[in-house]
């Protein structure tokens, strides 16, 4: 079971950081990531990061967003900073293991002045 949080209403050029956490054994073996979905948009991937640790990045918030996890606490977290208004979307976070994917239920980021 995975929980997000860290969601808000934030101005373009402001910063958030995302937390997602996992319940369960299998979290320091999994590969984890954030996905996003803009209303009338379909879902897409913004940050993967593996149980090793490595990451990558969609182009659009390369150099902006950092994705990293502590694997004692089973959290992964995403620090997202000069938050453009494209950013808006609802932010989930997915657990990949052996085949099998979780998602969390989601957290409203809306970049607004």
């Amino acid at each position: 079971q995975l929980q997000a949080s860290g969601g808000g209403l934030v101005q373009p050029g402001g910063s958030l950081r995302l937390s997602c956490a996992a319940s369960g054994s299998i979290f320091s073996a999994a590969t984890m990531a954030w996905h996003r979905q803009a209303s009338g948009k379909q879902r897409e991937w913004v940050a993967i990061i593996s149980s090793g640790g490595s990451a990558i990045y969609a182009d659009s918030v390369k150099g902006r967003f950092t994705i990293s996890r502590d694997n004692a606490k089973s959290m992964v977290y995403l620090q997202m900073n000069s938050l453009k208004p494209e950013d808006t979307a609802v932010y989930y976070c997915k657990l990949v293991r052996s085949g099998a994917i979780a998602w969390g239920q989601g957290t409203q980021v809306t970049v607004s002045s």
